[in-house]
């Protein structure tokens, strides 16, 4: 199982990050290690001052493909989620200083969390999903996939021309505005539409 992300697909998250534009989806990923296992705890990392929490949907992919057609993508995926993609954005800052790989920042054990699965049904409009995200009760982060630079289609597309996608991997695919600090005791909530698929405190 791999865990697929892409990064700045948000004109706005980047924009407050002060990063440019993307002409293209910027991909990185996360090892199975990295993956919050159900029920278990998450731990504050030691190795961090600025964790920081990014609210994202995420796919599931249910067909194994390679150079997939953006018009064929929505084959290759059956259900959708919201995950938090971990940062340790001090130690992110520091790497892109040097120009050296953010894998530290990134994928860390436990920096991807996923909620329940929604199944797609024709019923879904995946270009005009609604997810929102709150930190103790409040929100701080609202996307819909109408606000992608990249469409899912498009990302999926995209990644089966450098990696086989299988069955059982998933793919974050970018975090709106609003982005945050983590502090020990924050709990956190995940919204697909109105339905909570995600909740997770920080230990």
């Amino acid at each position: 199982m791999k865990i697929f992300c892409i990064g700045r697909n948000y004109a706005k998250h980047a924009d407050e990050l002060g990063n440019e534009i993307p002409d293209e989806p910027i991909v990185f990923m996360k090892p199975k290690s990295a993956l919050v296992q159900g029920h278990t705890p998450f731990y504050y990392p030691e190795f961090t001052n600025e964790l920081h929490y990014e609210a994202e949907l995420v796919l599931r992919i249910s067909k194994n493909g390679k150079y997939i057609q953006e018009k064929h993508a929505a084959n290759y995926y059956n259900g959708i989620s919201v995950g938090i993609d971990f940062t340790a954005r001090d130690i992110q800052t520091k790497l892109k200083e040097q120009g050296l790989p953010w894998e530290k920042a990134k994928a860390f054990d436990n920096s991807a969390a996923v909620g329940k699965f929604i199944d797609l049904t024709p019923a879904i409009d995946i270009k005009a999903i609604n997810f929102s995200f709150e930190k103790n009760n409040e929100v701080v982060q609202k996307g819909n996939s109408r606000e992608m630079i990249f469409s899912i289609d498009k990302i999926v597309s995209h990644i089966s021309n450098y990696f086989s996608i299988n069955i059982g991997d998933l793919i974050f695919t970018g975090t709106p505005a609003g982005t945050g600090e983590c502090m020990v005791g924050d709990s956190f909530k995940g919204y697909f539409e109105k339905e909570e698929v995600l909740s997770l405190e920080i230990k």
